[in-house]
């Protein structure tokens, strides 16, 4: 076998592969026996014909593209061994030249590993803020409960601030009806401050079932809708029902009917237990990127193949696709609904995809510095948290299993360590 390599841009290199026709016989052979299987010949049970038999019955080309992934498939970690390479991603492959009785001549486009020169990352200082729970959250939080625990029913009278509301409503710019402006019976309580139509509720109070009104409302530049972001919106709008919300009281009573809680008190711990709980996460996510940030920057590296940053994105577009399945929806209609499809999504995860490779790589950097292992009883302890928390999702715990499913486990441990050490 005959190397010769260039390197390109990128961290790309082109190994170019010669293997003459007496090292191609071995694969040939493998090659008839493999195509033997799938093609009938009178007389002879599935893949028993005799070799000179199948080069006849078999077209050459057929066997000579089977022998060439053969032999490529089988000769790649040697070719990588003798030149002393560290892939990232598998080759491009290319044909040079291929003809009965002579050698197989091809090329391989393989993206390298990049080498990295870290700064000096036992310097790095993030300081960690306070996650001080006011009392006002902790109520904040009991109210949202009260008003989930709320009765309805539908009144006949004008409709005042704290009620439910089921409208129609049109929406128009310049005289013109917006795309997607004509809405079928939208629910809103009046006066909730995250109303999704600026002004709404207060236009719609004093109403009764059956009323129609039509108003026009300026829209702040800042609103998430970009059709009405900014521009004068006028209205219509019919009322169909109004629903008065009975709260229950806030009591030992209640506390009790949310959960296993003697009394209002014990219910007000908890909540506030698990919000500084939740705050302490948010500060160490926080930290996690500012640390990773300051790393990246005083890091030195090298091109980053394409290929690396490319599957990255594929990654992110990947995990969002699982996101929002979990969560019971529908990834095309997420991609509607943001007017988008997956290439440009993709596309879009360019930057962030580079950022997530080059902290991969700082962090693979420290774990050889540091000498980082994962025990296995280390990866026995978090497969056992993993399985507990995830009890009913047997197709995520079966990919846990996998060989792919150990190697993220091993990763998300030895990221953990890393930081640990980046944060002291």
């Amino acid at each position: 076998m005959q190397i010769e390599s260039k390197k390109l841009p990128k961290n790309l290199i082109e190994v170019k592969v010669e293997l003459t026709n007496k090292e191609l016989l071995t694969f040939e052979e493998k090659a008839l026996k493999n195509l033997a299987k799938e093609t009938k010949i009178e007389g002879f049970r599935p893949g028993k014909a005799p070799l000179e038999i199948l080069k006849q019955r078999i077209p050459t080309a057929k066997v000579m593209e089977e022998t060439a992934h053969l032999a490529i498939n089988e000769k790649y970690p040697e070719i990588l061994e003798k030149e002393n390479l560290q892939p990232v991603a598998p080759p491009q492959v290319e044909i040079i030249k291929m003809a009965p009785e002579n050698p197989l001549i091809f090329k391989l486009k393989i993206p390298l590993m990049p080498k990295i020169k870290l700064g000096k990352y036992q310097n790095i200082k993030v300081e960690k803020k306070e996650t001080k729970i006011e009392e006002t959250q902790v109520e904040k939080v009991i109210t949202e409960l009260q008003a989930m625990r709320g009765q309805e029913k539908t009144v006949l009278r004008e409709a005042k601030e704290g009620d439910k509301v089921k409208v129609d409503l049109e929406l128009f710019h310049d005289k013109v009806l917006l795309e997607n402006g004509q809405i079928k019976d939208m629910e809103l309580i009046l006066g909730d401050s995250k109303e999704y139509f600026p002004g709404l509720s207060k236009q719609i109070l004093g109403m009764k079932k059956g009323e129609n009104a039509e108003f026009s409302n300026p829209y702040p530049s800042s609103h998430p809708d970009k059709k009405v972001a900014g521009k004068k919106i006028d209205f219509k709008v019919k009322v169909k029902e109004i629903y008065q919300i009975d709260l229950p009281e806030i009591n030992d009573q209640f506390a009790q009917n949310v959960g296993p809680f003697k009394n209002l008190e014990e219910l007000k711990k908890q909540i506030k237990k698990n919000l500084e709980e939740n705050a302490a996460t948010k500060e160490n996510q926080r930290q996690e990127v500012e640390i990773i940030q300051k790393l990246i920057a005083q890091t030195e590296f090298e091109e980053i193949p394409e290929s690396l940053v490319k599957h990255e994105a594929e990654k992110m577009v990947a995990e969002l696709k699982a996101s929002i399945e979990q969560s019971s929806g529908n990834f095309e209609d997420y991609l509607q609904s943001i007017k988008s499809d997956a290439k440009t999504l993709r596309e879009k995860f360019i930057p962030k995809a580079e950022e997530r490779v080059k902290s991969a790589l700082c962090i693979r950097e420290i774990a050889k510095k540091e000498n980082i292992k994962i025990s296995p009883e280390e990866m026995a302890t978090e497969m056992k948290k993993i399985s507990d928390l995830y009890k009913n999702q047997e197709e995520l715990l079966k990919n846990l299993g996998t060989e792919s499913g150990q190697n993220y486990l091993r990763n998300l441990l030895t990221n953990r360590k890393v930081l640990d050490i980046l944060r002291k």
